[in-house]
């Protein structure tokens, strides 16, 4: 009912338009103020008047339109229009506050359907004559959701006084979807049209494009290339959409693996208990959060920001001290790790049920995280685009940390040959702690990532847990550039597969073809060079 209202309205200011010679035949001081015709006993006459008025730029057009809409706007004696505010009366040509009126004088100016109707309109002609450019742009884009032919008079007057540049473009598009959509204009504006709407390349130009099959050769000929180019370009950016779903997914898998990829590759410890680690740093993530809102609600926007040391400091934390109370009395003994880690996995969630609940747990994303932009045909949501930035920056200060520091030195040493690192007096069993430590306090900073974009529960964890031994294993144990590329190849992988595999079928398929890679080199895409590196 409001697009049936919508359409009437603009059907009834293009027609006011058209019939605007007729307006301008009436007296000269009509025709030069168009608050004129609002003063008329004839409906007619207010209609035109409004038309007049929508397209007149005066300041005070908004305020009477609206003030007519809400039947506050009079008439005197005298042929003035005042509008009727909460506790005065204003002059509806100036703006000006009117003193000692008789509002026994005052005659309310006449409406009916035809006037509502045109109001409605003048209302929409404003907003395309607005001096606010997102108002203008707004306008611009309901003419061209409508394709109306009615609307190309109301079009051709904005676009002679419109200065920006983008609303102009909209204005021009709307502009061409109307004219396609109606018998008018010759062939080469028509031609003009489509190449104004192919440049648009939207679902709606190319529903409007399928529908001018039944014009002329040309037109019809250009319509269908523009199409094909169009389904091409749609392609190529369905392509560059699943590149960015595949990153973003690989970006998730990256930061649950890199944790894992640097105490796998330096310990050989299979630990089942990493996703916990994640798990406790999304928890540290709501934790904060919730403190912060009780206590400086005007800060929560910051508190992910907050919340990303804190968790690395307590997944790290509990990750030392897992490996003094357990793993190192496992060395050597894989199964038993394997157990005894997956044990400790459902101590941990059970801890975690008992002083949170089993219950899901919300974590509100920031203002600045939240939305989407579009870049072409590529819809970029923002809460990706930031969690790609964050894994960028963590594998970058882990590689740093691994390359320029005394402990990066040592932890590297313990990997190519732990018996001659510790010959060389490095203190092997507190490397392994600290490297623990800095692998599940990287697997919190991954919790506090998950938590925008995922569930926070106890389950967290075993969500990724497969999924990350699978990046290690694919990339090669204990390197960080493997990991990235086998965290980035896997994630595309399965985000092409899902349309056509589903997301079950599709993990399934990317698992065979992991064990069938496996066999072939068992060590990964990257694996680590050494001369004890097998030990």
């Amino acid at each position: 009912m409001t697009a049936l209202r919508h359409i009437l309205a603009v059907l009834l200011l293009a027609l006011a338009l058209i019939s605007a010679p007729a307006f301008e035949a009436r007296a000269d001081d009509d025709a030069a103020d168009p608050f004129a015709g609002l003063t008329s006993q004839s409906f007619d006459d207010v209609a035109q008047a409004l038309t007049a008025l929508a397209v007149s730029g005066n300041k005070q057009a908004g305020p009477t339109v609206t003030a007519l809409q809400n039947e506050a706007l009079f008439v005197t004696p005298d042929m003035a229009l005042l509008i009727k505010t909460d506790d005065s009366y204003v002059n509806a040509r100036t703006g000006e506050k009117v003193a000692d009126v008789n509002e026994d004088d005052l005659s309310p100016v006449r409406v009916n359907n035809a006037v509502r109707a045109a109001i409605e309109a003048a209302k929409g002609g404003l907003d395309l004559v607005s001096t606010d450019v997102a108002a203008r742009a707004h306008a611009a884009e309901q003419l061209f959701a409508s394709h109306d032919a009615a609307a190309l008079p109301l079009l051709a007057t904005a676009l002679i006084a419109e200065k920006d540049a983008g609303v102009r473009a909209i204005m021009l598009q709307a502009q061409a979807a109307a004219l396609l959509s109606s018998d008018t204009g010759t062939e080469a504006e028509q031609l003009a049209a489509i190449a104004t709407l192919r440049a648009r390349g939207d679902i709606e130009s190319k529903a409007l494009l399928g529908s001018l099959h039944d014009k002329s050769p040309a037109v019809a000929a250009a319509a269908a290339a523009a199409i094909s180019s169009l389904n091409q370009l749609e392609q190529i950016w369905g392509v560059a959409q699943g590149v960015f779903y595949g990153v973003s997914l690989g970006s998730v898998l990256l930061l649950a693996a890199a944790g894992l990829a640097i105490t796998f590759g330096v310990m050989g410890v299979i630990n089942m208990a990493h996703g916990e680690m994640v798990m406790l740093g999304a928890y540290t993530t709501y934790t904060v959060q919730s403190v912060i809102a009780s206590v400086a609600p005007q800060w929560a926007g910051l508190s992910i920001l907050l919340s990303v040391p804190l968790a690395f400091l307590v997944s790290g934390l509990v990750g030392v001290l897992i490996e003094r109370c357990m793993i190192r009395f496992l060395y050597g003994r894989p199964l038993e790790t394997l157990l005894a880690t997956w044990g400790l996995s459902l101590v941990l969630q059970q801890a975690i049920r008992s002083i949170f609940g089993s219950s899901n747990r919300d974590v509100l994303t920031p203002a600045w995280m939240a939305g989407a932009t579009r870049l072409g045909g590529l819809t970029i949501t923002y809460n990706r685009l930031y969690i790609i930035i964050f894994a960028v920056i963590v594998i970058a200060a882990l590689m740093a940390v691994l390359r320029y520091t005394a402990l990066g030195l040592r932890m590297r040493a313990v990997t190519q040959n732990r018996r001659m690192a510790a010959a060389m007096g490095i203190r092997t069993p507190w490397i392994d702690a600290l490297t623990f430590g800095l692998g599940s306090g990287v697997a919190g900073m991954a919790g506090v990532a998950l938590s925008q974009i995922d569930n926070v529960s106890p389950n967290l964890g075993q969500s990724y847990i497969i999924d990350s031994f699978m990046v290690v294993v694919f990339g090669g144990v204990g390197n960080l550039w493997g990991t990235v590329v086998s965290a980035m190849t896997l994630g595309i992988v399965n985000k092409f597969l899902e349309p056509f595999a589903g997301a079950v079928l599709g993990k399934i398929v990317v698992l065979v073809a992991l064990i069938l890679f496996i066999q072939r080199k068992p060590r990964g895409m990257f694996p680590l060079k050494g001369r004890a590196v097998e030990q």
